[in-house]
């Protein structure tokens, strides 16, 4: 007889950490004006000020009841209090790029010092078409029409109208962004329950970050509100690490790689990385809800030169065009950094490797680029000896 799959119940949020901050100052963009005279406007302006001086910003007014958001991460954790050999049977081959289904943790080492390696846990689940299969656990499986309902909610009620505002404020057609990040086309947009599980205290103190600067391979990410504080940006203006602090009936927004290509570098990739929490949220596990946001996989990732904003401003080339290489389409750039994500080893050369040609990764902490010149200096000895 099949298994009976417990009810969510309720997704109590731990309280926030009372600790005082370094808090970036990020713009919220209330999207309960989107339709009112002179709301787009007024919109785009904001967008455009958010993501050029922080590429991160937050989104309120969009209408999805909290009740809902709170039904996701009830799932969420249900399905990570899973045993580990029912998670892994829904790993994909992490090796060639894919990443639909379970991710386990203890992949990465994020301390090179000491070895030790990630507690990440990420369970992706991608687009509701005919192009991607949707075999899960049975927790997920009998609760899917629900995710599909959510997930398309956050295109058109988030994704849609950010899209109209970006081009509206690069002076584009409205539909400009959105033609090419439309939900019924094939891209690689996943929606994402992520966990970082507690860490002893000793742990704690050892190593740097639970995950290092990196910026995102699509066009939005979204993040839904969770009150374990550990998000870090790194100011655009200051190279400054700044926490991003957890508002109330809100989904935190970064910019990524492919917004960053099509404007010629005008719309930043946001440099952000996942820190050791506060003391005080130190001894709870960090749950995340995550949509990531892609254009449709034909898309050529070139400059939308005709913007005239981007020509009075000088952003007319992104890295491949500015070296001459090819530029690459989305499904290549997707499954390239990808690749490179999951198959990253312990050595400094692979923390600076070509991506695609006209495209080199980048050490974005300086915690890490000290550990790494002393691993190269290691090695160098070792060589000579």
């Amino acid at each position: 007889m099949p298994v009976a799959i417990p009810p969510l119940g309720s997704y109590d949020h731990v309280p926030e950490t009372k600790e005082n901050l370094d808090w970036a100052e990020l713009v919220t963009v209330d999207l309960s004006t989107y339709n009112t005279p002179n709301g787009k406007q007024e919109l785009a302006k904001e967008l455009i000020k958010a993501i050029r001086e922080k590429g991160f910003f937050y989104v309120k007014g969009f209408d999805i009841p909290q009740e809902k958001v709170n039904r996701q991460f009830a799932l969420g954790k249900q399905f990570y209090e899973l045993p580990l050999e029912e998670k892994a049977k829904y790993t994909p081959e992490l090796e060639q790029g894919k990443i639909n289904g379970y991710v386990p943790a203890g992949r990465r080492i994020i301390d090179p010092e000491t070895g030790i390696r990630d507690r990440t846990e990420s369970y992706n689940i991608p687009k509701f078409t005919e192009d991607f299969k949707h075999e899960h656990h049975s927790i997920i499986q009998e609760r899917l029409s629900e995710i599909e309902d959510f997930a398309k909610s956050l295109h058109s009620k988030v994704l849609d109208p950010l899209y109209t505002l970006l081009a509206i404020a690069l002076e584009l057609p409205e539909d400009h962004f959105t033609k090419i990040h439309s939900y019924d086309i094939k891209s690689e947009d996943h929606f994402r329950y992520m966990k970082y599980s507690k860490r002893p205290a000793e742990e704690n103190a050892r190593i740097k970050a639970w995950s290092y600067g990196h910026t995102d391979l699509g066009s939005f990410t979204l993040l839904f509100r969770q009150p374990v504080a550990a998000l870090q940006i790194r100011d655009p203006l200051t190279d400054e690490w700044k926490w991003v602090k957890p508002q109330d009936a809100t989904i935190t927004v970064n910019s990524c790689d492919a917004l960053s290509f099509l404007t010629g570098g005008y719309v930043r990739s946001t440099i952000h990385r996942v820190t050791v929490p506060p003391k005080d949220q130190q001894h709870v596990d960090r749950l995340g809800l995550l949509y990531f946001s892609r254009p449709h996989n034909h898309v050529q990732l070139k400059t939308a030169t005709e913007s005239p904003v981007l020509r009075r401003e000088g952003y007319l080339q992104n890295e491949f065009e500015k070296s001459g290489n090819p530029v690459p389409t989305m499904e290549e750039w997707t499954f390239s950094k990808q690749k490179w994500q999951r198959n990253r080893k312990n050595d400094p050369k692979n923390y600076t490797a070509t991506i695609l040609p006209g495209f080199q990764e980048q050490v974005y902490d300086k915690e890490l680029q000290a550990v790494l010149k002393t691993q190269e200096a290691l090695k160098a000895q070792e060589a000579a000896a």
